[in-house]
């Protein structure tokens, strides 16, 4: 039988607001711009049965990913669906196997964040045992890995959130998911200051681009719908960056050795502005939800 679409509730939509500490001006950007989107992922449910349906969402950092993840999973809730949201930031490689690539490869691989920093192995163990049939009789527990920024490393599997299975929709969400390598003419030359310096021979960006040419290509390719937060430019990435790093300091009280300063966030960045502005050229035109933002993130455009 047909799952019964429901229009967003505005309790629930208060509770959210209220959960994730947002303006009640957001109330409408859930409802003019997520809730058309819940609905037709929940109608796009009931073409597969038995089986969980794949949902990406790309945007540079700062954007607001997680927070639509979060807000979609709301949604689809209330269609009587049972959805995940990931980030692709939660297969991060441990720290000490980012320092073995770092000594083995190139010494920018030490830090977190671009494709060949990820454990793709576990990111496709994780997807797949949650998308197990939904016809199951009894739901079971799995155990989703968790990565900490605040120490720069992954937490122990202890501590690792617990999801209920089988999962009707499971989205993944993150700054380079969907990317696409760039051809070898485009990797000659250094587009910023660190690649200049610390990557002259370009074997850090060559390493990178690799990866997504094999197993990051192969994941993204399972994905059915994808969906991208467009940033003006990535002039806006230090900004919104900065105001993540300010809140995980907040969260945590300025613990943990992994926090940054405005500097070290500088130069952090650097590492994401190559595969982040190839993104905003190419993905535009080939995702199913286009949501364009302006530089204080309210999305003004919204196309399919």
């Amino acid at each position: 039988m047909p799952k019964t679409l429901n229009p967003p509730c505005a309790d629930n939509i208060a509770n959210f607001l209220s959960l994730h500490r947002l303006p009640e001006c957001y109330a409408q950007t859930i409802e003019t711009h997520f809730s058309p989107i819940a609905e037709a992922l929940a109608q796009r449910c009931q073409t597969k049965p038995d089986q969980s349906l794949w949902v990406a969402i790309n945007g540079c950092q700062g954007s607001g990913k997680t927070t639509m993840a979060a807000a979609l999973v709301m949604l689809l809730q209330q269609h009587q669906l049972q959805a995940v949201a990931l980030s692709i930031d939660d297969f991060y490689l441990t720290r000490s196997q980012r320092q073995a690539l770092a000594s083995d490869i190139h010494p920018l691989l030490k830090t977190r964040g671009v494709p060949g920093t990820h454990d793709i192995a576990i990111a496709r163990e994780t997807l797949d045992a949650l998308s197990q049939s939904t016809a199951r009789e009894f739901s079971t527990e799995y155990s989703v890995p968790h990565f900490d920024k605040a120490i720069d490393d992954r937490s122990p599997q202890s501590d690792w959130p617990r999801v209920a299975t089988p999962v009707d929709i499971i989205i993944l969400e993150g700054w380079c998911v969907g990317a696409q390598a760039q051809s070898m003419p485009a990797l000659i030359e250094p587009i910023n200051e660190l690649e200049a310096q610390a990557d002259h021979e370009g074997n850090w960006r060559h390493y990178v681009n690799a990866q997504l040419q094999l197993d990051y290509r192969e994941l993204f390719e399972r994905f059915e719908v994808n969906i991208m937060l467009k940033a003006p430019s990535f002039d806006c990435v230090y900004h919104w960056r900065l105001e993540q790093e300010n809140k995980l300091r907040e969260k945590t009280a300025g613990q943990g050795d992994g926090l940054m300063s405005e500097s070290e966030l500088l130069r952090f960045i650097q590492h994401y502005q190559r595969i982040t502005e190839h993104n905003l050229d190419v993905l535009p035109s080939q995702v199913d939800y286009l949501l364009e933002l302006d530089e204080q993130r309210n999305i003004f455009v919204s196309s399919r």
